[in-house]
């Protein structure tokens, strides 16, 4: 299989990393400084582009990928809000595109199991819930694309919780300490949530590549369900497969829930 790599950074060398150990060919990686690449015949040659970049530039790349008749599987997380923008363009065109908050095979066994539990848990009210996510301090969006999807299927199937509401954004020191200097530049504050509401806290710290606890809590006891990313490499092996499995033709917008058959 041919791979085009959009974004060059960490995730990108990890991910050609695996993607040559399973027999692929990378035919070009396009960064920040060789955006005419997109142009380039090795880049129309691919049979699927890998693309993890920003929120604010995975738009522009999507749409490069789309007018060039190449497949694209999409890392990049907070542009969430314009999905329904980009699947109705994916469409008009003929398209493929592969979404995900989270690759990682784990995660989203954990978000099946967030499903299941919490149509458990509409029997046992005395429970509240809540959810922590902690990511590095080089992250954009908050909370992360992978809170949001853990939230979504926590409130799509928890009765008493009919949406989820970010309070806060907490820096912290590698200690854990509170980081008071960087939440004062930025103004940080907790906001109060409703009861209805999911209450999500989002941290970042030092390099952690990721960190998702929810928490069901009562007078009696505490359930405390915890995924932890021990690196990058279970995201970029997640993508690496995703794009097997779209470089068969399929046309269409598919994510990990197709991927995995739940």
């Amino acid at each position: 299989m041919k791979i085009a790599l959009i974004g060059y950074g960490k995730m990108g060398h990890i991910i050609e990393e695996i993607a040559l150990s399973r027999g692929h060919q990378v035919v070009c990686a396009i960064d920040v400084n060789n955006q005419s690449d997109f142009e380039s015949e090795a880049f129309r040659s691919a049979d699927v582009a890998i693309e993890f970049t920003t929120p604010h530039t995975c738009l522009g790349n999507v749409d490069k990928c789309l007018s060039a008749g190449v497949p694209v599987v999409v890392g990049s997380t907070g542009w969430y809000d314009q999905l329904d923008d980009v699947t109705a363009k994916v469409k008009k065109v003929d398209g493929s595109l592969f979404w995900a908050s989270n690759f990682s095979i784990g995660v989203n066994v954990f978000v099946a199991m967030q499903k299941y539990i919490a149509k458990i848990m509409n029997a046992y009210p005395q429970y509240d819930v809540t959810l922590q996510e902690t990511h590095h301090i080089h992250k954009l969006d908050s909370p992360s694309g992978t809170a949001i999807t853990i939230a979504n299927a926590i409130t799509d199937n928890l009765e008493r919780k009919q949406s989820w509401k970010e309070t806060a954004c907490l820096w912290q020191h590698e200690d854990e300490s509170m980081d008071v200097a960087r939440n004062a530049e930025v103004g940080t504050q907790f906001q109060s949530h409703k009861a209805d509401e999911l209450e999500v806290v989002a941290f970042r710290r030092g390099e952690v590549p990721g960190i998702h606890t929810v928490v069901y809590d009562s007078d009696v006891d505490t359930i405390t369900m915890t995924h932890s990313a021990k690196s990058r490499r279970g995201f970029a092996l997640g993508a690496v497969i995703a794009a097997e499995w779209m470089s068969d033709g399929k046309k269409g917008v598919y994510t990990m829930t197709d991927l995995m058959n739940f």
